[in-house]
């Protein structure tokens, strides 16, 4: 499907994935030791405070400020303890040394106080010990056990937290050293082949895999290993981690699943143990398997590195090293995805570690009917037109095509009906494309008439070429994508290969829209930048990547970087020859719109009947357009 768009701003798909319950390795020990941390912690914090704890509200005096306090009548209550002598002026404590004063009875009793009984209150203690044991026990034993019971009630607290919202709690920060990764058994999985579409060659590859954990006898009979690891690789959204849990839900053996980032940590030497701890647990559950997730966030090339030994390059090792240790014949698969397989190191793909490599590409025609399919199964449908849908989602991934169903299922419970219908899939194909209707947008009516003459001339360019998309349908209503309007082309069938007159079409239909409000409105809009955009890099590839150019021939020109990621062209060649590719994309571009001024100049009485009726509908379909051009 191509959409040309007045402008375009495509939006972000993205796709939720639901958990499963999960299961943590390790036990009770770095609970354990987490206690014992703290409250040493805590026992030396209470330690260094206590006899600051003591002291904190008596001020230290000499004995002259004493007796000027008691002859004052300030001092309420005195106590003598031994050498020290305690007294209270007001709400302060005093504290001073006692001197041999004979006279200091009769001072205290000929002494006025601001009492109720307006004498001072004096006492004399004899110095007494405290057992150790009670001192001990209030120090120490009681403070202790009051911060276990704090701390044991944070952790199940902030440990339940983190099972529920998958996060990492204390429990976790203090299991520095455990892989951490997510245990399933083997009647937790799910997910069998049957939930996975449009990956047949996939499938069979790892199918044969399944084979082996179940009848290892049938291939060790004749020499045959099972391969230690396989390496998924494919776009965004293709399945490699589903087909990962098939491949487990299918063998029916627990499945250990972890991140790639979840190896690197901030303290070194944490990634590679983690690593040890996965292959050490894996080994006592074989069969199994073993699934790692984005494995170029530790796996990147050490080419470059200049001997740094970093955390991330020790992971690295650790895991080459474990792959290279464990007996396959014990039944542990390697499971590994990634969307950047040029990145990787080679020591990591050669073969030993991950003997297979097995491509995830987007699905083709009948691919996607089989992914729609799986996914209608889970809501209530009318009879769908699978090859329509099919047809118009050409370049969707699995997860496109579940979004796409999802979306179709929410507009049909907001527009009251009992069952998915054809119309709402393929709303919901513009949805997810375009963006939701902008039925409020006010346009004015000069605006609308420009709009309208862009797409029909998109149209009508594509319609006259025998080698083009047909059109499926024209629409003026705005998008929230920013698109005012779109022509929208479908291929009559699955096309893998494209043609040099194809693609010089596909220029002249992207320059039509520009050429219409030059020769009929008499201007020109900022509606054709992304008809500009797309035109550009078409032309620009057609010379420097697929050798479609006279003057240049087969000659690559530029290289790409990160192919599934849409990375990044860069031009291997010298500044000349890179302003001479800028001339040869401009003159394959003036060619095009020349041959759509033509083509639109020959038809204007049928523009100008088409664009009436779009003013008049809105949105017309492929037959009404062609039906009126025929006419």
């Amino acid at each position: 499907m191509n959409f040309v768009e007045f402008p375009d701003r495509q939006p972000d798909n993205n796709q939720q994935q639901k958990k499963k319950p999960e299961q943590k390795l390790g036990g009770n020990g770095p609970q354990i030791w987490g206690f014992i941390a703290v409250a040493l912690f805590l026992l030396l914090i209470n330690a260094v405070l206590q006899p600051a704890i003591k002291q904190r509200s008596i001020v230290q005096t000499d004995y002259g400020s004493f007796i000027a306090k008691v002859e004052e009548g300030e001092v309420e209550q005195v106590v003598i303890t031994g050498e020290q002598i305690l007294y209270t002026a007001g709400k302060q404590t005093y504290s001073t040394g006692s001197v041999d004063d004979p006279n200091l009875v009769d001072r205290l009793l000929q002494a006025t106080s601001p009492n109720e009984s307006g004498k001072i209150e004096f006492v004399k203690k004899i110095q007494g010990h405290r057992s150790p044991i009670i001192d001990f026990i209030m120090w120490w034993i009681l403070p202790g056990l009051l911060f276990w019971l704090f701390y044991r009630a944070m952790f199940k607290r902030m440990s339940k937290g983190a099972g529920a919202a998958g996060g990492m709690g204390m429990g976790n920060f203090m299991s520095l050293g455990k892989s951490g990764a997510k245990v399933y058994a083997d009647t937790q999985v799910k997910t069998r082949f049957a939930d996975v579409a449009g990956q047949d060659e996939a499938k069979a590859s790892l199918q044969e895999m399944v084979d082996f954990l179940h009848n290892p006898k049938r291939y060790t009979a004749l020499g045959a290993k099972l391969p230690k690891g396989a390496l998924l690789v494919g776009p965004p959204g293709t399945g490699k981690t589903l087909i990962a849990r098939a491949v487990a839900g299918e063998a029916g053996v627990p499945f250990f699943s972890m991140s790639g980032s979840e190896f690197v940590q901030m303290f070194v030497g944490m990634g590679a143990a983690k690593v040890r701890d996965l292959f050490s647990e894996a080994s006592k559950k074989a069969p199994c398997i073993v699934f790692i997730d984005e494995i170029d966030a530790i796996g990147k090339s050490r080419e470059g590195s200049y001997g740094h030994n970093d955390e991330r390059e020790q992971t690295l090792n650790q895991l080459l090293t474990e792959m290279d240790g464990f007996d396959g014949d014990k039944g542990v698969v390697i499971l590994a995805a990634t969307n950047r397989p040029d990145s990787l190191d080679k020591a990591l793909l050669r073969p030993g570690r991950f003997d297979r490599r097995i491509q995830m590409e987007l699905p083709d025609l009948e691919g996607r009917k089989a992914i729609i399919q799986v996914h209608l199964n889970h809501v209530k449908h009318d009879a769908i037109d699978l090859d329509v849908v099919a047809r118009a989602t050409a370049g969707s991934s699995g997860a496109d095509l579940a979004n796409i169903v999802n979306e179709a299922a929410l507009r049909a419970v907001r527009q009251g009906k009992s069952a998915v219908t054809t119309a709402d899939i393929e709303e919901s194909v513009e949805t997810v494309m375009a963006g939701e209707q902008r039925k409020n947008a006010v346009i004015s009516p000069e605006e609308k008439r420009i709009i309208a003459y862009h797409e029909v001339g998109h149209a009508m360019v594509a319609a006259a070429q025998t080698d083009s998309a047909p059109v499926h349908k024209i629409t003026i209503i705005p998008r929230t994508s920013g698109a005012l309007g779109y022509t929208m082309q479908v291929d009559e069938g699955e096309k893998f290969l494209y043609s040099r007159d194809y693609l010089l079409n596909k220029i002249a239909t992207l320059t039509g829209g520009r050429v219409a409000e030059e020769l009929i409105c008499h201007t020109c809009t900022t509606g054709a930048s992304n008809d500009i955009e797309q035109a550009t890099n078409l032309a620009r590839s057609m010379v420097t990547r697929y050798g479609m150019s006279d003057r240049y021939g087969m000659m690559a020109l530029e290289t790409r970087g990160n192919a599934y990621l849409g990375g990044a062209s860069q031009l291997t060649c010298s500044d000349q020859t890179a302003a001479d590719i800028d001339a040869e994309v401009q003159r394959i571009i003036a060619d095009a719109k020349d041959k759509a001024s033509r083509i639109i100049a020959q038809r204007m009485d049928k523009m100008h009947a088409v664009a009436d009726y779009l003013l008049e509908k809105e949105t017309i379909t492929g037959e009404e357009f062609m039906k009126i051009l025929n006419s």
